[in-house]
């Protein structure tokens, strides 16, 4: 991962779903999960304190303490009450105070059961604050006080381009990037600086919440409180299924299923230090972590995902 110095495995668990907002879930199915996971050689678990309040990475605390495995873990702060994305008018001492860090941060720890983060990322970011990058300064002191073993932000979905710059002028060790068949930008910019930089990436959405695994319809409903509702109003789920509709298509005869094309069409992309699906059960797991011993995908086939890159940064407007 990049210049920390961690190894970590190339398939991660995305541990979104077994905190919050992705419908039911019990905990017995968390645990087997990552269980199940770990057992195929996964080292790297995503979270953030966002994911039910704390509740993933409680979660995650307790199969640590199971497991006699080094696991890496990647957690998230979220900025203060404001808009999301910060807007070019916030100032970064009122989103992530010095005080406010400091005692997330400590949170973060109890929650996961360690003395120290292995990587915190802040949740969001505006280009605004590029060039006075006030919150990187608090982690790089958290870094030095040894709370802290890796930093770096969580791109916001508007502007992802903006973590460029911070790359180049080494503020960040790790960024977590959404990369995935039709969200291919940061291949653009980013990916390269990171390469050129030794910057760790974290690749996380690579289904498009859930639309490349190709089992939605017109008609799919999602539970009370899944999020999913919201990313996939209006017209948007109809929209996303033509699309998805036509990639199957361009896809006929060949021989991997579209979950296990869209996970390894991230994995052979320079730059990708670990991709994160979310498994929500130990059939998930095994299915997703299989993936990593399944062939690399043929140049003709590359060659027709990259034209499936679907430019739909106002999609998050609503």
């Amino acid at each position: 991962m990049g210049k920390t110095g961690f190894e970590v495995s190339e398939i991660g668990f995305g541990a979104w779903a077994i905190g919050a907002h992705w419908g039911d879930q019990s905990e017995k199915d968390s645990l087997e999960a990552l269980g199940t996971a770990i057992d195929a050689g996964v080292n790297f678990i995503d979270t953030a304190a966002a994911y039910g309040d704390g509740k993933s990475e409680q979660i995650i605390g307790k199969i640590m303490k199971e497991r006699s495995e080094r696991i890496y873990v990647s957690t998230k702060t979220p900025p203060l009450d404001g808009p999301w994305p910060p807007s070019p008018y916030c100032d970064p001492k009122d989103r992530y105070p010095e005080d406010y860090l400091r005692t997330n941060v400590e949170e973060r720890c109890r929650m996961l059961g360690v003395e120290a983060v292995d990587i915190l990322l802040l949740h969001t970011w505006t280009r605004a604050w590029n060039d006075n990058p006030y919150p990187l300064e608090v982690l790089r002191k958290l870094k030095q006080e040894g709370k802290i073993l890796q930093v770096g932000i969580s791109t916001p979905e508007h502007d992802q381009n903006c973590v460029v710059q911070l790359i180049r002028d080494g503020w960040v060790d790790v960024v977590e990037v959404i990369f995935n068949i039709f969200e291919q930008e940061p291949a653009a910019q980013i990916l390269p600086a990171a390469i050129e930089h030794k910057v760790g990436i974290i690749n996380r959405v690579v289904f498009d919440e859930g639309s490349l695994t190709g089992k939605f319809t017109e008609k799919t409903e999602f539970g009370e409180g899944d999020f999913r509702n919201d990313y996939f109003s209006g017209d948007r789920l109809s929209r996303t299924v033509k699309r998805v509709e036509a990639l199957k298509e361009d896809l006929k005869g060949f021989d991997m299923t579209l979950p296990q094309t869209a996970i390894k069409f991230a994995l052979q992309q320079d730059g990708i230090s670990t991709v994160i699906p979310g498994m929500r059960n130990a059939w998930q797991a095994k299915a997703n972590t299989a993936v990593t011993d399944l062939p690399e995908l043929p140049a003709d086939i590359i060659e027709k995902l990259h034209n499936h890159m679907w430019r739909k940064a106002f999609w998050y407007m609503g």
